[in-house]
Parts: structure tokens; sequence; C-alpha cells
């Protein structure tokens, strides 16, 4: 288990969390909801970047199985500086793999907070789920 397990997570990293909630509400406020996950990861980068947040969208993710370093694939929608993952969804219904793939994503980068946003919802609110690890 890491050393870091029960440390809070950063100032500057909640700061951040929430620049990224109050992103997806105004996405959400403009767009609504019945989109395709691209549209919303788009325009919530863009708002990002109004925002001067850093951030990088769709990084590939290595799997060490074996010793080795493969590409299985894996890519993470967008890593806020460096300290956060976002999961963007846009489905009907979140279900328990959803959660799942935002902790390997944790776990595989190191990074502790992950939010997991489905924009597929009547409320945004009721779309964003806070994961630490």
């Amino acid at each position: 288990m890491r050393n870091d397990a029960y440390e809070p997570i950063t100032y500057e990293t909640e700061v951040a969390a929430r620049e990224v909630v109050d992103a997806a509400y105004k996405v959400h406020s403009g767009l609504g909801p019945g989109l395709l996950e691209g549209v919303y990861e788009v325009c919530l980068c863009y708002e990002l970047g109004k925002r001067n947040i850093s951030f990088k969208n769709q990084i590939v993710l290595p799997v060490i199985y074996d010793g080795l370093e493969l590409d299985a694939g894996l890519r993470c929608d967008v890593i806020v500086n460096d300290s956060l993952i976002i999961e963007i969804k846009a489905v009907d219904k979140m279900i328990p793999v959803h959660e799942a793939q935002l902790l390997t994503y944790l776990k595989l980068t190191g990074i502790r907070l992950g939010l997991l946003i489905n924009f597929n919802v009547p409320k945004i609110k009721d779309g964003i789920k806070r994961i630490v690890l």
C-alpha cells in the first residue's frame, strides 16, 4: 500500500476539481444531454483551456504485465494538472464497470483523485461521481 494513501488531496487538486465541476456544469447547460462522449470531451477541454487549466486528453495508458509495458488500448479521457483524472460518459445509466474503469486508471497512473462525469442526465449534479484512492 502507498504511504500517501491517507494523505489529504492537495489544495491545488481540490481547486482544479472544483473548476472541472464548474466547467462540466457550463458544458451541460449549453449542450444538454443526448450527445456523444467525444462532443462533451471537446467542449469540456475548451472550457478548461479558457480557464487556463493545464490538461492532456486521450492519454495512452500502458499496462505492465509480466514485467513488460504493453499498449492494451487504454486511453484516459482527460488528466488535469497531472493530479486529477476525468472520465467522461454519455450513458443512460452508470454501471459498476464505469467506476472500475476510473479506478484502474487511477491505479495505473498513481493519481489519487478522479471524477466520473456522465453528461447524459437531466441534472449534471446527478452525473458526477468523485473517486479517491
